[in-house]
């Protein structure tokens, strides 16, 4: 009964790390990634869907992004997706292609996205804490149901303390990553 209370624990922790890198790589750096535009809704078709699905997305340099339609006929329904998004991109169209160079970003953005990136950090923590409150409160339920003793209630506690302590300093890691990415030039 420890070990299953300490194994959901786990993947909840995991799945806090994961909606953190997810949340983490719509975050533009100055560097190309396909994911950038992934938020990007293309109307085709009569229907709203994203670029992944109507396009081909590559990376041939650091700061380039290519788009290659399926259908070259909605070549400017997709530049003109790029174009509307909140993303400050200027895609430039050869007639079967959109290259979209990755503009610099300048210095008081990279502060502002180095506080959206710890703000990001900072509510994976409370997920986790979450997660430890929960699996304290099952413990402690296991405990006044006569399942487990006090020790092993101790011995548990110490466990979660321990995947929680190890689950933050991977939040930090992975934060501090990201912010010397914003902040490199």
């Amino acid at each position: 009964m420890i070990d299953d209370t300490l194994a959901e624990l786990g993947k909840d922790v995991a799945k806090a790390h994961e909606g953190l890198r997810r949340e983490l790589t719509k975050i533009r750096t100055g560097r190309a990634h396909p994911s950038i535009l992934e938020s990007v809704r293309v109307e085709i078709y009569g229907s709203s869907m994203p670029i992944s699905q109507c396009a081909s997305v590559n990376v041939p340099e650091a700061r380039l992004l290519t788009v290659k339609p399926w259908d070259k006929s909605q070549l400017k329904a997709i530049e003109k997706a790029i174009v509307t998004s909140p993303l400050g991109l200027n895609p430039q169209s050869d007639g079967e292609i959109l290259r979209i160079p990755m503009p610099p970003l300048s210095e008081e953005r990279r502060r502002d996205l180095t506080k959206l990136v710890k703000k990001h950090g900072e509510d994976t923590k409370v997920a986790i804490r979450k997660a430890r409150h929960d699996a304290k409160d099952l413990l402690t339920s296991l405990k006044n149901d006569g399942d487990i003793s006090e020790d092993e209630l101790d011995r548990a506690q110490k466990k979660v303390e321990d995947v929680i302590q190890k689950a933050n300093a991977e939040v930090d890691t992975i934060v501090a990553r990201k912010d010397k990415d914003l902040l490199e030039v």
